[in-house]
């Protein structure tokens, strides 16, 4: 086992503390891939050999010093490759390691659905469930050939060699994402235009928190509608200012809704991305000698601060409380 996936047992909005956790990880290995909000692939084959221990044994040192530095705890997962240990951390539990030995793997994926894999969505489980095919037992035992017929040349060759174990990915070196993403589905898809509004208002109150608690501004956001007959429709739109103000998100968020013009459609889901981020530090913002203006943003400093000790729902917007 040379490969850990970590999931850190991080608090709402506390995503500022990612990056030092990497950073501890970085003490044991250089090849560390962030997964944000809260978690990281780590590739320990140097570090197995350097400090003398298994992957198991490094994990409870990174989850010690974790609770010690930082006071977070973590789950992790533990595998021969990346997809052995996303797959392993499903099963593991908070202060746990759940560990898949390199010669147990065929017994670790045999009785798991076939949707358990990464990268075999609805569609392609459903038509190998049709012919049979629900567990990865089944699918590694099949023919290629047979999986080949079903899903394609080359879905079937992928599907086939990781049901056999066979796990060809890598840990990627790489740093926070640029990007930050929430979304709103509904319990039923939902026609209200003033639902979907305050869904927006929600979401972008929760993306303006989270930006300011990682001291970064958005340039970019976008809108996702997805429907009921799962179509979807995105709109980008590139903000006049960099921002971090949960207003200025709304404003960009409702404008872009309003200018789809929907009429009575069945909406599933709205999601909403920050993207092209910065440090807050190095963004520009156009001075106003608006008092409301400067009024609602040491508002929102207080809600933050309220936020980060009693919780994400501390203070919201009258209209969301309701």
């Amino acid at each position: 086992m040379t490969i850990l996936c970590v999931r850190f047992q991080l608090p709402p909005l506390y995503e500022a503390a990612l990056p030092g956790l990497l950073g501890l990880l970085e003490e044991f290995t250089p090849v560390v891939e962030a997964l944000p909000p809260d978690g990281a692939l780590a590739d320990l084959r140097g570090a197995e050999r350097y400090f003398g221990r298994d992957a198991v044994e490094l994990a409870s040192v990174i989850r010690v010093r974790a609770l010690a530095l930082h006071g977070v705890d973590c789950a992790i997962g533990a595998g021969p490759g990346p997809m052995l240990a996303r797959m392993a951390l499903r099963e593991a539990r908070p202060g746990a390691t759940r560990a898949v030995p390199e010669g147990d793997v065929a017994g670790f994926l045999a009785g798991k659905p076939v949707a358990a894999l990464p990268g075999v969505g609805t569609a392609t489980a459903r038509t190998l469930c049709e012919y049979g095919l629900d567990t990865l037992g089944r699918v590694a035992a099949a023919p290629l050939s047979t999986l080949q017929r079903l899903v394609g040349a080359r879905t079937g060759r992928e599907l086939h060699e990781k049901a056999n174990g066979v796990d060809r990915g890598r840990v990627v070196p790489n740093g926070i994402s640029r990007s930050l993403a929430t979304e709103r589905p509904f319990t039923r898809d939902e026609l209200d235009p003033e639902r979907h509004r305050r869904a927006l208002l929600s979401a972008t109150e929760e993306l303006g928190s989270r930006l300011r608690a990682l001291d970064k501004v958005c340039r970019v956001l976008t809108l996702t509608v997805r429907y009921a007959d799962r179509s979807a429709t995105v709109r980008t739109r590139t903000l006049r200012e960099p921002t971090a103000h949960s207003a200025a998100l709304t404003d960009a968020a409702h404008a872009m809704y309003e200018a789809l013009g929907l009429q009575r459609a069945r909406v599933r889901a709205l999601a909403l991305r920050a993207e092209d981020l910065t440090p807050a530090e190095q963004a520009t913002h156009q001075l106003t000698f608006d008092p409301v203006d400067e009024k609602v943003r040491r508002i929102e400093q207080v809600a933050d601060r309220a936020r980060a000790r009693f919780g994400p729902r501390a203070v919201m917007p009258g209209s969301l409380a309701a």
